[in-house]
């Protein structure tokens, strides 16, 4: 991607039929705190839907929140999606229940982190500020 200006922009999403949202509303909020600009998708987003709003709103960052069980089959459609539409430089971290067994599959298919129950928001912000693109110096 290079080096762009402006801050962090982070695609928020809860794909699929989980309807649980308050995780994923509260770390949008911390990244945004943080002086990032975050895009919240809402709840049901399939990942095409997810791919199309990060590449329309040129994210720099997808960060999914799944607690529904579905997370191995979600993020490899994501990173795949990702990878047909050369979007690859957009990073993609997530949370949410997710068995620790399931996390090392998950990295290797191309999720960049994975933050469980516990993790603070000042973790994960200070995860996607060394993680991801740092914003052009003023």
């Amino acid at each position: 991607m290079g080096v762009a200006a402006g801050p962090i922009r982070v695609v928020v999403a809860k794909p699929g039929l989980d309807g649980h949202d308050r995780g994923a509303k509260v770390i949008a909020r911390a990244l945004r705190d943080a002086g990032m600009e975050v895009i919240y998708t809402g709840l049901h987003q399939t990942p095409e839907q997810i791919v199309d709003t990060a590449i329309q709103e040129d994210a720099d960052a997808i960060g999914l929140s799944i607690l529904s069980g579905a997370h191995n089959t979600l993020f490899a459609a994501v990173i795949d999606l990702l990878k047909e539409r050369d979007a690859e430089d957009i990073l993609v971290f997530g949370g949410g229940i997710i068995p620790e067994a399931d996390i090392p599959p998950l990295k290797e298919k191309g999720v960049a982190e994975i933050f469980t129950p516990g993790a603070t928001t000042a973790s994960i912000v200070d995860w996607v500020r060394a993680n991801v693109r740092q914003p052009a110096e003023a």
